[in-house]
């Protein structure tokens, strides 16, 4: 963990956030798919390596009251909160690993991950990250995930990551998760560089 979050603390304490491979504006697909389940305001969200995203500041412009966002950077997370200035107080902030940190049982009514579960390219690193899915899941939560599609660049902000097609993003996450949704996202950096994206939404049934 340490080696990979001095890596992403570096990123952000060196590159404003709006410069760096998956910054949107917003993120309008994300909030496509977020908008089409119909989740009541109380439902409790987890942004999943939200860092500096604008997702929350969307979120809590719709009114969503229980959002929590987990980053292994620290400066990303604080850069949020800068920008959400008071705001950020109805918030809550974890600084962790998704794939080892202790979350409570069941928490969760969505769980959000745009460009993070793709940099997990080990099988044990993966099947760490499902366990933690599936256990702070609610039963018949959703799960939206956003990674590389197959055409994408092999690599991300000097990382390796892993791409996918529906078929195989859906057999790796595995039993027990219903697919509701599925799109892209052609995604450009802020460098001119594509990226797509595919998304998908399951249920946990």
């Amino acid at each position: 963990m340490k080696d990979r979050q001095a890596h992403w603390e570096h990123l952000y304490a060196t590159q404003p956030p709006e410069t760096v491979g998956w910054y949107r504006p917003h993120l309008d697909t994300s909030l496509a798919f977020i908008q089409a389940l119909r989740l009541p305001l109380t439902a409790r969200i987890l942004d999943v390596g939200g860092g500096a995203s604008t997702l929350v500041d969307d979120l809590l412009a719709r009114g969503f009251e229980a959002i929590t966002v987990l980053d292994l950077s620290a400066t990303a997370l604080a850069q949020a909160q800068a920008r959400l200035g008071q705001q950020a107080e109805r918030v809550t902030w974890i600084v962790a690993d998704i794939t080892k940190v202790s979350l409570p049982a069941a928490a969760y009514d969505l769980w959000h991950d745009r460009a993070v579960f793709h940099f997990l390219t080990t099988p044990e690193e993966r099947a760490r990250y499902l366990k933690q899915l599936r256990a702070a899941l609610r039963p018949g939560g959703f799960v939206i995930l956003a990674t590389f599609a197959p055409e994408a660049p092999p690599r991300c902000s000097g990382l390796p990551v892993v791409r996918y097609d529906l078929d195989t993003l859906v057999r790796t996450v595995g039993p027990g998760f219903r697919l509701v949704r599925h799109g892209r996202e052609h995604h450009v950096t802020p460098g001119g560089v594509e990226q797509p994206y595919l998304y998908v939404c399951f249920q946990r049934e």
